[in-house]
C-alpha cells in the first residue's frame, strides 16, 4: 500500500470527489467550491476550462476508497 494514496477525507470531500465523476456542468455549479479548492490542494481534482475535474490521483483515492471506510465494513 502506497501512503500517498491515503488521505484522511471528510464525508464531505469524499461526496465532491464522487460527485466529479460525472462532467455534468450543472452538477458542477452546485458543489461547494471551498470543498472543491480543498480537493485541488490536495491534488485529487483540478480546474480544467472554469470546471472541477478529478485528477490522476483523485481516480486511484476513488478506486481505493478511504481506509475508513474499510474498518466498517470489516
Amino acid at each position: 500500500m502506497k501512503a500517498d494514496l491515503d488521505h484522511e477525507l471528510t464525508r464531505d470531500q469524499w461526496e465532491t470527489l464522487k460527485a466529479l465523476r460525472v462532467p455534468t456542468a450543472k452538477k458542477h455549479s452546485e458543489l461547494n467550491r471551498l470543498i472543491v479548492e480543498q480537493l485541488i490542494a490536495l491534488g485529487l481534482a483540478e480546474q480544467s476550462d472554469e470546471m472541477p475535474v478529478l485528477t490522476q490521483q483523485g481516480r486511484k483515492a476513488l478506486i481505493r476508497g478511504s481506509w475508513r471506510l474499510w474498518d466498517l465494513a470489516a
